[in-house]
């Protein structure tokens, strides 16, 4: 479980910052040769991989529970997320933010079009009182066809918004307990998938609303057969075929049927341990053809066969996974692209980014950069790598942006460093300090020639502006009190969520 304390004080936050203390399901059609150009387009439907099980697997120790044999293989030729909508955390199955952002020349600075106020829910729960605005992972959605911005809240509610005014286009849904992660949209039915974060109250867990007549159709409760009892589920859960598929933080991993009046019916069921402990997982799922990656808070990197729900291959990443496992196609073969926080083994230690080939698990390269724990108070905030990594297109092709949590461990140029990696060898290319540290993920614009702007957050409330090429802060602006929520791009514009009760539409120009 992720909790984040975090409403720093920018005092505080200075103070860190000096050291005080491609594939199927690439989407991008925004319609312009240029964009074309500067995003990857979408692939042929892969062909169904291998019901195999490498050695690596061996340690994974599981079950896998049917409860609905009825036609259980995934159909490969469905495919949802390549449109302009943006329905899930970074926007596909892949979760390589394909956004298609534009901007026109070099852009200087960043605007803020509209804010938009949620409610306060000043709950006391055992893990604090969460208030409003949105929290890691946060991202919003898109709909292009109502124009609609929809975000879930850490005020526990779901909020649509008018991508243009700021408005709200309809009343909110009452979600019971604060929300952290994305919340996700089905691509064929009026569905909305939300997953509570903190429980205020009870029931606690999942839950899909039919937003069209506003019922909740699937409550939230609890699994009696779950290896974990903390029911969270921030991971946003993504559609495949006929079965929408969403792993939680309570060791389970779930195949369920859709429907619009029945909600999720669930299909199977795949519960692991690996040395004796079930890990929970809270990062959301990549998908790439029937094969499923997900990361756990144990450190492993685990492949699942979505058919069987059986384990492929396991790799051990050392440390806690938070950061979603982002996929890309490279000479007509699938890589991943992992990394983990300084959890386990802090207070300070090696956040491990990797490239792995997602067949088989092998490791292509593996990059350490040393990062520390940081003490507020009696909190403890983990170091290392919170975002989910950005591909760079363009003139950034072959490189993978990140921010990395250094927590100003010695040597390091700040608390929160955005770096550039080599997706050949994993070499870091350069290195642009924050403020302060940073959990919210890179997006990226692209201009007329290609070239690659990245607009990044941090968690002091600063928004970054800098070219993807060299890591130059074009522009630099204090706009709210933390942004660890990740942005949704529709055009040259970025909307994300700040803990300070505000939504924003941040217009690159």
């Amino acid at each position: 479980m992720k909790l984040n304390y975090l409403l720093l004080s920018t005092a505080v936050a200075a103070m860190l910052a000096t050291g005080a203390t491609s594939c199927t399901w690439q989407g991008g059609k925004s319609g312009s040769a240029a964009t074309q150009a500067a995003a990857p387009k979408p692939r042929s439907v892969p062909a169904e991989l291998p019901d195999t099980a490498y050695p690596s697997a061996d340690v994974i120790k599981y079950n896998v529970e049917i409860d609905d044999s009825t036609s259980p293989r995934v159909d490969l030729s469905k495919q949802y997320y390549d449109g302009d909508d943006v329905l899930t955390f970074r926007k596909n199955p892949l979760r390589n933010a394909d956004f298609g952002g534009r901007v026109k020349g070099t852009p200087d600075s960043v605007a803020v079009a509209w804010e938009f106020e949620t409610a306060t829910d000043n709950r006391k729960t055992k893990f604090g009182v969460w208030t409003g605005g949105s929290g890691w992972t946060g991202q919003p959605l898109y709909l292009k066809k109502s124009n609609e911005i929809v975000v879930g809240s850490l005020c526990s509610r779901v909020y649509f918004i008018d991508f243009n005014t700021g408005k709200a286009t309809r009343p909110s849904l009452d979600c019971l307990n604060p929300i952290k992660g994305t919340v996700s949209k089905d691509p064929e039915l009026p569905l909305l998938y939300v997953g509570q974060g903190v429980p205020a109250a009870e029931p606690f867990g999942k839950m899909a609303w039919n937003i069209d007549t506003r019922k909740l159709v699937t409550p939230p409760a609890r699994d009696p057969k779950a290896l974990r009892g903390w029911n969270g589920n921030d991971g946003c859960a993504v559609v495949v075929g006929d079965f929408l598929f969403w792993a939680s933080e309570n060791g389970s991993f779930y195949k369920y049927r859709r429907s619009a009046t029945g909600g999720l019916q669930r299909a199977a069921v795949l519960r692991y341990t690996v040395n004796g402990s079930a890990p929970g997982t809270e990062n959301s799922l990549c998908v790439y053809s029937n094969y499923g990656f997900f990361g756990d808070n144990h450190g492993n990197v685990i492949c699942v066969n979505l058919n069987t729900m059986k384990p492929v291959w396991r790799y051990d990443l050392h440390d806690d996974i938070d950061a979603s496992i982002v996929c890309q196609v490279e000479g007509g073969k699938p890589y991943l692209y992992a990394a983990c926080e300084v959890d386990k083994l802090g207070p300070i230690g090696q956040s491990h980014i990797v490239k792995l080939n997602a067949l088989n698990g092998e490791q292509v390269w593996e990059t350490h950069i040393e990062c520390k724990q940081l003490k507020l108070g009696e909190k403890t905030l983990d170091g290392g790598v919170y975002c989910t990594p950005l591909l760079g297109h363009g003139d950034c092709e072959g490189l993978l942006f990140a921010n990395v949590c250094r927590n100003s461990v010695p040597g390091a140029k700040s608390a929160g460093e955005f770096t550039a990696f080599s997706t050949r060898d994993g070499h870091i290319v350069y290195v642009t300090p924050l403020r302060t540290f940073a959990w919210s993920s890179p997006v990226a614009f692209y201009n007329e020639r290609n070239e690659c702007f990245i607009l990044t957050g941090d968690s002091e409330g600063n928004v970054y502006l800098l070219r993807g090429k060299t890591g130059e802060i074009l522009y630099k602006k204090h706009i709210a009190a933390n942004f660890e929520s990740s942005p949704v791009v529709v055009g040259n514009a970025a909307v994300v969520g700040s803990r300070q009760n505000g939504i924003y539409k941040l217009v690159v120009q």
